[in-house]
């Protein structure tokens, strides 16, 4: 970070333009082919991913649900281009993420992905403000517009009265609300949460849903949470459900809920959700996804907005 005082941008080497915006708007925002991901090698290796087949619409909120130690987080990291798969592909907003060199991937993320971190991730030496200005500086976004811009975020999330605490003044529920901003202030095309309600109570639990299915779905944006919290499965288009690296199947809400296997969704153990079979297998649908219309439009009331 620069000193507070200069309004001069930090420096940010790019790559051409293509590497950096997303694809054309008609491009899922996720494209997920036969991804695996495998740590260590032999007799010890850990398969996170057993060949993932998943695909999230622009315009959607789309949920990942299951056992802990399923993969869900592991996906997500994928998705957001901060691991590799040991196989298969990845394309997020039309670009194959798993193609890019470290450098142009860095600066694909830095424009077009927003990260809410389950740990929050907010560095203790800056101010909620400064915090949140992060993204925008990374992007060479000028000192005085980057802090505007947070404050305004942070506003949005409820703490426009905390932009100069540090994040040790701040309860967790709080920290969890700063790092959502962080997520949104630079308008990413996709967001990716890791168990963003984990740390809120029920109302402020609901109030950062509202939040996120309201700024997280508009302009053709995409939203994908992992989460444990039965209560916020009202917010999602569709849910995938996740069990030993593979995703056993994908539905909307209510057609999941009705089912008795959906025991894994709010956390069961092993065996609570059905075998996918061979790897090759893609996951049954439930009822018509109703996302990638880029509106924004909750699944829950056709056409109208949820704000």
């Amino acid at each position: 970070m620069q000193d507070r005082n200069t309004d001069t941008p930090v420096r940010v080497v790019t790559p051409a333009r293509s590497f950096i915006t997303g694809g054309m708007p008609d491009d899922p925002a996720v494209v997920c082919a036969g991804l695996r991901k495998r740590y260590g090698e032999g007799a010890t290796a850990v398969h996170a991913l057993r060949g993932v087949d998943l695909t999230v619409q622009r315009g959607e909120l789309l949920m990942l649900v299951g056992p802990s130690g399923c993969g869900k987080t592991t996906l997500i990291s994928v998705m957001a281009g901060i691991l590799d798969p040991t196989e298969g592909s990845c394309r997020i907003l039309g670009q194959d993420m798993t193609a890019l060199a470290p450098r142009p991937r860095a600066a694909f993320r830095a424009r077009n992905i927003g990260f809410v971190f389950q740990a929050y991730n907010l560095n203790p030496a800056l101010t909620a403000a400064e915090n949140v200005s992060v993204p925008l500086r990374i992007c060479g976004a000028p000192l005085r517009e980057s802090m505007r811009k947070a404050e305004a975020a942070l506003e949005l999330v409820g703490l426009g009265d905390k932009t100069e605490s540090a994040p040790g003044d701040l309860s967790g529920g709080q920290q969890q609300r700063v790092a959502i901003a962080r997520a949104l202030v630079h308008q990413p095309q996709l967001i990716v949460c890791d168990e963003p309600t984990s740390a809120l109570d029920h109302a402020n639990g609901q109030r950062v849903m509202e939040l996120l299915r309201r700024v997280g779905t508009v302009d053709g944006r995409a939203l994908v949470i992992v989460t444990h919290d039965a209560r916020i499965f009202e917010f999602a288009d569709r849910i995938a459900e996740l069990d030993d690296g593979r995703v056993t199947r994908v539905g909307t809400p209510g057609a999941l809920a009705g089912l008795p296997e959906s025991a894994g969704m709010h956390g069961g153990g092993p065996g609570t959700e059905p075998d996918a079979g061979s790897d090759d297998n893609r996951p049954p649908e439930y009822g018509t996804p109703p996302g990638g219309n880029g509106t924004g439009a909750s699944a829950r009331t056709p056409g109208c907005c949820t704000d």
